[in-house]
């Protein structure tokens, strides 16, 4: 008997999870959009110190984590035997709360951004979610070309990120909204930029402002170029964020 495949692309998905978004960055109470990474039992110590770094650094969307053992189940999937699970914050959560306070953000792409010296310079390779069924900075991550690690040592590399729009005429209503998730811990914005000006080298649509999101699986990268087995599915589901505790709190 034949059966029927549904596609979807990740831009459907991305949408399904900012309206499934609940958070609220003032009561920190609700659901928040995450990603699910196994690896094996082994690296574990390696692992979260790289975890760790990545947070410290500010390569990360938040510190906020969840970490599974045997049987634990997460969006249908199961960490098994001698495995451990990181459940980490997935970068669509600040579209979804952007959502949720009445500022739609469009999803323009993921891609690498170039850093010199510190300083993001352009995006360079970029994939669009609209022609993709997987998350594009899954695609460029499973391609090995990131430089995580180099920016990390001499502030100069290639790191994950997305370009999200929105309407210049929220302005005030987003740097206020990204002021609470700061406070409440979400961290993840690499730039805002003017309205009607180009940000990392890439021109917005008019009467928008480019809003420059830092991967969410940029942690990931790291562990990967230090050659340590990881598999990742991003953007897995939402989860309630009392279930997730600070990286810290795991020591």
């Amino acid at each position: 008997m034949q059966k029927n495949y549904c596609i979807q692309f990740t831009s459907a998905k991305i949408e399904d999870l900012m309206f499934r978004t609940t958070f609220d960055p003032v009561t920190r109470e609700g659901k928040v959009v995450v990603n699910l990474s196994i690896i094996d039992k082994k690296d574990f110590d390696d692992v979260m110190g790289i975890f760790e770094m990545a947070i410290n650094s500010g390569l990360s969307v938040s510190p906020f984590i969840r970490i599974l053992h045997e049987g634990d189940n997460v969006a249908g999937i199961s960490v098994g035997p001698d495995e451990v699970g990181f459940v980490t914050m997935c970068s669509i959560t600040i579209d979804g709360i952007l959502l949720k306070k009445g500022v739609f953000v469009n999803p323009r792409f993921g891609g690498l951004v170039e850093i010199k010296d510190g300083t993001p310079l352009r995006f360079t390779n970029v994939l669009t979610e609209h022609s993709n069924t997987i998350d594009p900075l899954e695609v460029l991550m499973s391609q090995e070309m990131t430089s995580v690690t180099e920016m990390l040592k001499t502030g100069s590399g290639k790191i994950l990120a997305n370009l999200r729009e929105a309407p210049m005429v929220a302005r005030d209503d987003i740097d206020r909204i990204l002021s609470d998730m700061m406070d409440a811990g979400i961290t993840g914005i690499l730039e805002v930029g003017e309205p009607n000006t180009r940000i990392l080298d890439v021109p917005v649509e008019r009467d928008h402002l480019g809003i420059v999101v830092i991967g969410g699986t940029n942690p990931m990268a790291i562990v990967q170029e230090h050659g340590i087995g990881i598999r990742t599915n991003a953007m897995s589901t939402a989860v309630d964020f009392r279930e997730l505790r600070h990286i810290h709190e795991y020591r």
